[in-house]
């Protein structure tokens, strides 16, 4: 008897993938039936807290940012005001700031609320209130620009305040940007594609990253994917981490090309999952946990377990009221920030060849 290990069963029960193991002589191979998948029970997001307005406003109050209409509707499905938005940033800024403190940030605003004009912006151009601060980069191609960061929950209601409805981050702090710290991978599905094959990808990814002596924590980005994340120890510069990440994609593409992409482009997409490993390099920035999204339904970025993933239904399954409730329980990722891993010339290796 042989033990073989496989990704998974095809449609004519053929192994996809096998490699060979060991052979086993401590068992009777007619001891031995393949085991049949056992349906999981769905992940149900908690009920939620109730957002108030006038909580809300005592927040900004009480930390000295000026609320100006503070009843103004931001989802108008949802009927969320400006004021619940900051009563929701309260309830989920210890869980939040950790993440997201001290990065160079790109900030989604939409004046008008979710459902008109929105845009994206990177650098400062005045006008802000002083709990946002700035501070210069050297950008590649040497033109210095002022970028965003906060510190604390007056950052957040400061955002709110100017219409942020994304918080979007670097891979890196402001003390090192030229040093990640975290490395993404953003399962980007094709239309169509059933979210079963998202959370597959997922926990793929998470075992291939085992083998090369990784650990990684996933989120559901509040769209329509999962990220991947790898915390690091800030030591390589992004050349490395970015070629690591591409190599790891195009690893992905080569040994399954049926089922995933490293290419960009949407005609190449038709049918497979698009393994975004853009996200890791210098400037670009990837949703920050905790950020509500400007989309329909105002679902939230949310950083769950690896035992949760294989229940869950979508990506965007989290609203503010649920998110709220979420983050006052415990940690889904309560080692994050005692990861110091580093990325190793084997590892390197492994994923280029």
């Amino acid at each position: 008897m042989a033990e073989i290990a496989y990704t998974e069963l095809t449609s004519e029960d053929i192994l996809r993938h096998p490699s060979f193991i060991a052979l086993r002589g401590d068992k009777a191979a007619e001891e031995v039936h393949m085991e049949k998948a056992q349906a999981l029970d769905e992940f149900e997001p908690p009920q939620g807290i109730e957002l108030k307005d006038e909580e809300g406003e005592e927040v900004a109050e009480r930390l000295g940012v000026r609320l100006t209409s503070p009843h103004r509707v931001v989802y108008p499905d949802q009927g969320t005001t400006k004021a619940q938005l900051v009563d929701y940033y309260s309830e989920v800024a210890e869980a939040m700031l950790p993440h997201i403190a001290n990065r160079p940030l790109s900030l989604v605003r939409c004046p008008q609320g979710r459902a008109k004009h929105c845009f994206f912006q990177k650098h400062d151009t005045g006008s802000f209130p002083e709990q946002i601060y700035s501070e210069t980069i050297t950008e590649k191609d040497g033109d210095k620009q002022n970028y965003f960061f906060i510190k604390d929950l007056a950052g957040l209601v400061a955002g709110t305040q100017m219409n942020v409805l994304e918080w979007h981050i670097w891979g890196s702090h402001f003390d090192d940007v030229d040093k990640p710290d975290r490395l993404v991978f953003d399962i980007d599905p094709d239309e169509g594609l059933d979210f079963s094959h998202i959370i597959s990808a997922a926990t793929d990814i998470r075992d291939r990253l085992a083998d090369l002596g990784l650990k990684s924590v996933p989120m559901v980005s509040g769209g329509k994917g999962v990220h991947v994340i790898v915390p690091l120890k800030p030591e390589m510069d992004w050349a490395e981490a970015k070629t690591f990440c591409r190599d790891f994609a195009k690893k992905l593409e080569s040994d399954e090309p049926d089922r995933f992409t490293a290419n960009l482009s949407k005609a190449k997409r038709k049918g497979r999952l698009f393994i975004d490993y853009l996200r890791n390099e210098r400037g670009s920035t990837a949703i920050a946990p905790w950020s509500v999204r400007s989309r329909e339904g105002a679902p939230v970025a949310v950083p769950v377990t690896w035992d949760e993933v294989p229940r869950l239904k979508g990506a965007n399954i989290f609203s503010l009221e649920a998110a709220a409730e979420r983050a006052q329980g415990d940690n889904a990722w309560p080692d994050y920030f005692k990861l110091k891993q580093k990325l190793t010339a084997k590892m390197l290796k492994a994923v280029s060849e």
